[in-house]
């Protein structure tokens, strides 16, 4: 609880313009993240096809 506590009063002291910038950033890691599951998601969707097509299922 201490350490959220600490984290959030850092977050408290930090500019506008600091703020701004960290936020722009993790919608930038979201974005990378999302396109990453999509692909695997993709991937795994056509692996899963193939191994039952394999199968006979």
């Amino acid at each position: 609880m201490a350490a959220l506590w600490c984290a959030f009063r850092r977050l408290e002291a930090q500019t506008g313009q600091a703020l701004v910038e960290y936020s722009m950033i993790i919608c930038l890691v979201v974005v990378v993240l999302i396109i990453i599951v999509t692909l695997i998601g993709n991937q795994a969707q056509n692996m899963y096809c193939n191994i039952s097509g394999g199968i006979g299922a």
